[in-house]
């Protein structure tokens, strides 16, 4: 059975597949009369209205779950939680703290599991940035793209897709922020070799695209005042942007904390594509499910 824990779960030409469905103009409705878990142990407003969409756009029944709602390793263990879901529905989609949750999903194979955010990955969201870079430049390949900040869940899923499109990948994070050496392997095995630095100037020198994300997660509000000290230097603002490529676009996965990780003038400003990327979560979502289902036929 196939699932979606991390974006290289699936082969680069399953990858482009995926995009493929995701821009299909009247998808098949491989969800008729089906029925998707949507588990949310994190709340989300992009996370929960795309995939709601996207499963209604096939066809489907999303059924919205909150956490206290089955209680996971508490009042019942994670896979008593799947079992009891995979009776009922087609597909489980889960929003999650650790990535565990879902490998013990996953590990049961009794109906496709999306990863639909853990502290590990976030695919969904690679897949609708993919899609953001492709419909702004017509194509992936050759194309480049700068990740400002902590070298988090959301960019280790970019990395690893870019590396599977035949893009370069820098990321410039202060020193305790970086990817860790297991990470930089897994990502160097797409065959791209990412760029690793402390300075955002570098890392941001002629690219196609210039990336962040907030510094503190939800999860890490006890760390945010070391945070904001530690990443002193690291707000992409109109300065850094004028570095990147002539054009170049300006991404952030949402929500953003203004002044903070972004300068007002860039994030509401001509390069930033931010609404289009947020838009194509929903068409990623749709994309992979009609995808998945099809695989799992």
């Amino acid at each position: 059975m196939r699932h979606l824990l991390e974006i290289d779960d699936l082969s680069p030409a399953e990858l482009q597949g995926v995009m493929a469905l995701a821009t299909v103009p009247d998808p098949p409705r491989v969800l008729a009369g089906k029925g998707v878990a949507l588990l949310f142990a994190k709340p989300s407003a992009r996370t929960r209205n795309s995939v709601e969409m996207a499963v209604f756009q096939l066809g489907g029944h999303p059924a919205y779950i909150q956490a206290d709602e089955v209680g996971l390793d508490t009042r019942e263990s994670v896979e008593d939680v799947a079992n009891t879901l995979a009776c009922y529905y087609s597909v489980i989609g889960a929003r999650v703290f650790e990535h565990s949750t879902v490998e013990r999903m996953a590990a049961l194979d009794r109906v496709p599991v999306i990863n639909m955010l853990s502290d590990r990955a976030h695919p969904l969201q690679a897949i609708a940035d993919l899609l953001t870079i492709r419909r702004e430049f017509g194509s992936l390949e050759g194309r480049s793209v700068a990740y400002v900040g902590d070298a988090n869940n959301v960019a280790r899923s970019l990395a690893l897709g870019c590396g599977m499109t035949g893009m370069r990948f820098h990321i410039a994070s202060p020193p305790g922020y970086t990817f860790p050496e297991s990470d930089i392997d897994r990502i160097r095995a797409t065959g791209m070799e990412p760029v690793i630095t402390d300075r955002p100037e570098d890392a941001v020198k002629g690219v196609d695209v210039v990336y962040t994300d907030v510094w503190t997660s939800m999860g890490q509000e006890g760390e945010k005042a070391r945070r904001l000290q530690d990443f002193e230097g690291f707000s992409v603002d109109g300065r850094l942007m004028s570095i990147a490529q002539v054009g170049a676009v300006f991404l952030h996965c949402l929500p953003a904390h203004r002044s903070e990780e972004v300068a007002m003038a860039v994030v509401d400003g001509p390069q930033s594509r931010i609404w289009v990327q947020a838009a194509n979560r929903m068409h990623a979502a749709r994309g992979l499910l009609a995808w998945l289902l099809s695989e799992n036929d």
